[in-house]
């Protein structure tokens, strides 16, 4: 049977087909749809964890007890994971250990760019690196295989273009394997100095035999054609190669760390010209060069930066683009904004009527950076916002702690908020800090988290209240306000950066799109009483337009908030009675 499978969906079925019983993870576009799609296999456990660590060291956990284990992440998220991964590539595994990591060339939900293979190097742990769905589901196979005959964790490696194209994948049946007996061996196990240069050793060990597997492996394979031009390639880039250069020869590598030598050094003599096509950095250029292998081009033509395509291609190495369609009319640039009856629309409203300084953090609030709210000032990394707004008030002082705010969501908040919150109270900040509790994790669509009081199977759980951990961390002045309530949530804003000891404000209501949450009728416009002075425009609302010097409401994505009327000082809007 061939189902037609998202990468996502293809390695979530590969999981299901090597017999993986435990998944945890944190979701982070793109990796998300794997632990929501291996959560429908009734066989495997998946749960979402508060952090890409936490679901690192379960999945960790859960191999020592002889389970083949997963967790996914994206690449900003291996970050967070490197610190037991790195040293699980010491204490190795007894059930197999994959661990899937999806990078964002292009940086289409993202902050930067970053290589995974660089990590995969730097904590000596083979990576495979799948082209389509079909390898997605074939790959996680092999990635168990590898993971248990050479005693490590096995990273897959995807991008966007993988994990959210399809292509046709032959479905099997599921492989049982039996738990693994635990067998205590504090020698490996226990990754005190004494044990781990040992292990250190058995790392080496491994990564040699590893090297002599990727000479032999058919995850790497070669396809000759015509030698007068070579490509060495992997990942999405083989598909982009195959169409615009159909004739040539190819060394299509699936296993990308650790890389071959013999293979590519046959490969590079029988061909006349030898070109790598890879995105982001020169990896398997750098292994070229490194080993003596000549390279005719690469980063040179290609460049590290975004995502490559057949055409970027084809315009790289001189040849003529295919002929396509032109439209004299410009397609309008189309930014992402925040949903018609966000809550954090009317919070950022305040924070930009105010003027503060605002450290930012991940999350669907990132978007008050923008025009026409530009309130954010700063966005770094998950858990950020707390730790910078600490240290920028701790340097300049009281003055600049009563003109800035930090700004967190309930999810990031669990992620990584807590410790930041610590800090406050234990270094003796006056930094405020606002968490934007919307009740999910928005972002990446609509994950619980352990504020939501759902698993991820939405059966009842035990609902941490974000004001609970931080009055138990010391905060003594925590409040909650309705950002949909403007008035009330400037008030206690002013209030709180005035004081003199850290503080939080839950800023706390429901994402629109929740299916709990009920649209109110669209409201209307008067035109007689609209004066035209475009108040209503600060809060950038996609709802409201203006033309001919007068605001209109488009009713059919209009939810009814309100916060126009707030902004209104003529009583332009209107409800329909009773409503």
């Amino acid at each position: 049977m061939k189902k037609l499978m998202l990468g996502n969906q293809a390695v979530a079925r590969g999981l299901y087909e090597a017999g993986c019983r435990f998944v945890s993870s944190y979701p982070g576009t793109p990796s998300t749809e794997i632990t929501e799609q291996a959560a429908l296999y009734d066989e495997i456990y998946a749960e979402w964890a508060p952090n890409e660590k936490v679901a690192a060291e379960s999945a960790v956990g859960a191999s020592l007890a002889g389970a083949r284990s997963f967790c996914a992440m994206k690449h900003v998220g291996f970050n967070v994971a490197a610190d037991p991964l790195f040293t699980a590539s010491y204490t190795g595994v007894n059930g197999g250990l994959v661990v899937c990591v999806a990078d964002d060339p292009g940086m289409h939900s993202s902050q930067n760019e970053q290589d995974s293979r660089h990590y995969a190097i730097a904590a000596k742990l083979p990576m495979l690196e799948p082209s389509d769905s079909r390898e997605c589901r074939d790959f996680v196979k092999a990635a168990y295989e590898i993971s248990e005959t050479f005693d490590t964790p096995a990273v897959l490696r995807t991008c966007t273009r993988v994990a959210h194209s399809q292509c046709q994948v032959e479905l099997f049946d599921r492989e049982e394997h039996a738990l693994k007996t635990y067998e205590r061996n504090p020698q490996k196990y226990v990754a005190a100095p004494a044990n781990a240069v040992k292990r250190h050793i058995e790392v080496e060990k491994r990564m040699d035999a590893l090297r002599a597997f990727a000479e032999t492996t058919p995850l790497n394979r070669v396809e000759m054609g015509d030698t007068t031009l070579g490509f060495v390639t992997s990942g999405t880039c083989y598909l982009y190669v195959k169409e615009a250069f159909p004739e040539a020869s190819v060394v299509k590598l699936g296993l990308v760390n650790p890389l071959p030598v013999q293979l590519l050094k046959d490969f590079a003599e029988k061909v006349d010209r030898l070109i790598v096509v890879e995105e982001l950095d020169g990896v398997i250029e750098n292994h070229l060069r490194a080993n003596g292998i000549r390279v005719d081009g690469g980063k040179d033509l290609f460049g590290c930066l975004g995502e490559l395509s057949q055409n970027k291609l084809r315009r790289a190495m001189g040849e003529a683009l295919p002929a396509f369609d032109a439209y004299d009319e410009a397609v309008p640039g189309r930014p992402p904004v925040m949903c018609p009856g966000c809550p954090h629309r009317g919070l950022f409203t305040v924070l930009s009527k105010l003027k503060l300084t605002v450290l930012g953090d991940i999350g669907c609030y990132t978007l008050g950076s923008g025009a026409p709210l530009n309130a954010v000032d700063s966005v770094l990394c998950m858990g950020a916002s707390i730790g910078m707004a600490h240290g920028y008030t701790k340097v300049l002082g009281q003055e600049a702690a009563r003109r800035s705010v930090a700004v967190i969501g309930d999810s990031t908040f669990m992620h990584s908020g807590i410790t930041g919150v610590v800090n406050l109270a234990y270094n003796k900040s006056i930094a405020t800090v606002l968490v934007l509790d919307n009740s999910i994790t928005g972002m990446t669509g609509h994950q619980q988290n352990p504020t939501t009081g759902l698993t991820l199977q939405n059966e009842p759980t035990y609902p941490i209240k974000v004001e609970d951990i931080c009055r138990a961390a010391g905060i003594e002045r925590v409040r909650v306000v309705d950002p949909q309530d403007m008035a009330a949530t400037e008030a206690a804003i002013k209030e709180e950066i005035a004081a003199d000891a850290p503080s939080v404000i839950i800023v706390r209501r429901p994402c629109a799109l929740l299916k709990y949450v009920k649209a109110k009728p669209a409201l209307s416009i008067d035109p007689e009483k609209c004066k035209g002075c475009k108040s209503c425009m600060k809060i950038g609302c996609p709802a409201i337009r203006f033309s001919d010097k007068k605001a209109s409401i488009d009713a059919t994505i209009c939810v009814g908030c309100g916060l126009c009327e707030q902004m209104c000082k003529f009583g332009a809007f209107e409800r329909k009675e009773g409503k």
